[in-house]
C-alpha cells in the first residue's frame, strides 16, 4: 500500500481529543491491532494547523507509541506520520479518503521562560 510521508516541521499540532482505542468493527466493538507487532491501536485526534489552515485529523498510533500525558490542547510531535489513500465499497457505494498513521505521538515540552 502506498504511504506518503507528512512533514510536520512547519505545522502546529495539538491534541483535539485524548487517545482512545481504535475500533476495527463498530458492530462487534473489536479493537484494531497492529498487523506487524500485534499491539493495540489507538486513535488520537489532533488539530493540524499549517499554511493558514487548520484541520482535525484522526491519527492511528500503536498503543506503546502513545504518551500517557496527552490531554486536550497539548502540543505534540507526530513521529513517522504518513498518509495512506484508501478506497472501499460498502452496500454498493464506493468510498475513499486518506488515513493517517504515526509511529508515536509525544507531548512537546513547554518553552522555558526566563
Amino acid at each position: 500500500m502506498r504511504q506518503i510521508p507528512v512533514d510536520t516541521s512547519a505545522a502546529l499540532v495539538m491534541v483535539a481529543l485524548p487517545p482512545a482505542p481504535k475500533i476495527k468493527d463498530r458492530r462487534t466493538g473489536e479493537i484494531a491491532t497492529d498487523v506487524e507487532t500485534g499491539a493495540q491501536m489507538m486513535t488520537v485526534d489532533v488539530l493540524f494547523a499549517a499554511n493558514g489552515e487548520a484541520e482535525v485529523l484522526s491519527v492511528a498510533v500503536p498503543k506503546p507509541g502513545v504518551a500517557s500525558d496527552l490531554v486536550m490542547g497539548t502540543p505534540v510531535a507526530l513521529t513517522g506520520l504518513v498518509a495512506r489513500p484508501w478506497e472501499n465499497e460498502f452496500n454498493g457505494q464506493k468510498r475513499h479518503g486518506i488515513s493517517f498513521r504515526a509511529a508515536a505521538v509525544t507531548a512537546l515540552s513547554a518553552p522555558v521562560k526566563g
